[in-house]
């Protein structure tokens, strides 16, 4: 299991990086714009800290915007991760730019069935929303448990890292799938302090 921590607060994922808190870090250009600091100059801040993966999001919706920024992004530094969102024209990004050897992280999941198509299309991480989910009436571990199923049937290298975790109950799962996916906290969720 890893543990991602989802911010743009340097000082918060430096914290959390000295205490081994986190493996990698999920960030998006609406938290970075919280923090009053430039884009690329915060990303690069959290690359230097991050030893691990850095999912940073595109903001355009356009295959040619999320490919230009992809690419931009992707630049930033080794550690990397282009998060692209879950629609059409993201299935074919993901599909380009991981062809190109730019690892990327789908967002914005929240079937098993849009896992699966991220998967197919080349992404290294696959992020259903379980909170969002749950919100609407859905068990959103469902969807997580479903995709680790199907990627370990199908041999698909996709990792789960499951997102919009709001409590502990989402972080606390049966062992037996847990080593086959990542978690991504906010900070502000309650399950972020009680996770070691």
């Amino acid at each position: 299991m890893q543990i991602f921590m989802d911010s743009a607060s340097v000082k918060m994922i430096r914290d959390a990086v000295q205490h081994g808190l986190i493996d990698g870090v999920t960030t998006n250009p609406s938290l970075i714009a919280k923090e009053g600091a430039d884009f690329r100059k915060v990303v690069e801040e959290i690359c230097r800290i991050v030893p691990g993966p850095v999912s940073v999001e595109v903001v355009g919706k356009t295959y040619e915007e999320m490919m230009a920024e992809g690419r931009e992004i992707a630049k930033i530094a080794d550690n990397v991760v282009v998060k692209i969102p879950m629609l059409k024209e993201g299935l074919r990004a993901v599909r380009d730019l991981s062809s190109d050897g730019i690892r990327v992280n789908v967002t914005l999941v929240f079937s098993a069935t849009q896992g699966l198509l991220a998967a197919k299309a080349g992404a290294t991480f696959v992020s259903p929303f379980v909170g969002r989910l749950d919100d609407h009436a859905h068990v959103g571990m469902d969807v997580v448990r479903d995709l680790v199923a199907i990627y370990k049937t199908y041999g698909l290298p996709a990792q789960v890292l499951a997102a919009s975790i709001r409590h502990p109950r989402h972080v606390l799962r049966p062992p037996w799938w847990a080593p086959m996916w990542s978690r991504s906290l906010h900070p502000s969720s309650s399950s972020s302090s009680s996770t070691p």
